[in-house]
């Protein structure tokens, strides 16, 4: 008799709960499927459209977000590439046939230009060069610049040779060698980190195919140049003689030559006294 009342009772409590059970998947199903649509019209409704131009260029762009195009990487390029914010010859990394394919995307022409390289302007070696101390401490030398007389070489001008300029380098063309860096011109792409990181300024950039160099950035006059180093600009105005060209002007003590008007002639380097007139072709 017992057992009977009990499955009495169980049987409409059975009946009530797959009902309600039921009725909550309905309730979650319809739910969903409101919350889809919605999520599916407001997709459509912000959606931002992009320029289909733009991922093209970016997988041309070669990735190494190194910043001497002047955009924060090369996402950012490829967007103002495609905005036409930025000629499509921007990237210093990219070589000419790169530049024509996103010329090509953007159907703009693109432009030659002429390569270039960093260069640093010291040949103050450590066999050239004299020291006012030895210096221990942080290897680094926007930290040196800041210690009394920026650094321990006797020329406050020239490379202090701790190698800031090597670590920012994403393409390892920059080393330090016997006390000064020197730039492999041919790993170099000219993106100027080196340029911006170098306390003492001496890193220009300059064309791949520039025949002559001076390998100089003292602003001190001769005689002090002479005390401090073998190897520096003495501000004797020679070489603006010999050039017949008027590529050579002296500035504050230093030569400086004007790329687009040398010849190549080689006399300046010929006549000059301290020798810091260059060739590396």
């Amino acid at each position: 008799m017992m057992n009977l009342v009990v499955m009495t009772i169980q049987q409409p409590l059975l009946a009530i709960s797959a009902a309600g059970i039921g009725k909550a998947a309905a309730v979650v199903g319809i739910t969903g499927l409101i919350i889809g649509l919605l999520l599916g019209a407001a997709a459509k409704l912000f959606a931002v459209q992009t320029d289909e131009r733009e991922s093209k260029v970016r997988e041309l762009l070669p990735g190494n977000n190194c910043g001497g195009c002047g955009y924060a990487g090369c996402d950012g390029l490829a967007a103002a590439i495609a905005a036409g914010e930025a000629p499509v010859n921007a990237c210093p990394v990219a070589g000419s046939s790169v530049h024509a394919q996103i010329g090509g995307i953007m159907g703009r022409k693109a432009e030659e230009k002429e390569r270039m390289t960093a260069y640093v302007k010291c040949a103050g070696t450590c066999d050239q060069t004299r020291l006012k101390y030895q210096y221990y401490g942080i290897a680094d030398c926007k930290k040196l610049s800041v210690v009394p007389g920026r650094g321990e070489k006797q020329c406050a001008y020239g490379c202090m040779g701790y190698g800031s300029c090597v670590r920012v380098c994403a393409f390892d063309a920059i080393h330090v060698k016997n006390g000064v860096a020197v730039v492999d011109r041919e790993k170099c792409v000219a993106c100027g980190r080196c340029v911006s990181e170098c306390p003492n300024h001496l890193i220009e950039l300059v064309p791949y195919r520039a025949p002559y160099r001076v390998a100089c950035g003292s602003h001190a006059k001769g005689k002090e140049v002479r005390l401090a180093c073998d190897a520096g600009c003495i501000g004797c105005g020679i070489c603006v003689k010999q050039c017949e060209s008027g590529a050579i002007t002296l500035t504050d003590q230093l030569a400086k030559i004007d790329y687009a008007k040398c010849t190549g002639c080689g006399k300046c380097a010929q006549k000059c006294p301290a020798k810091i007139i260059r060739t590396i072709l």
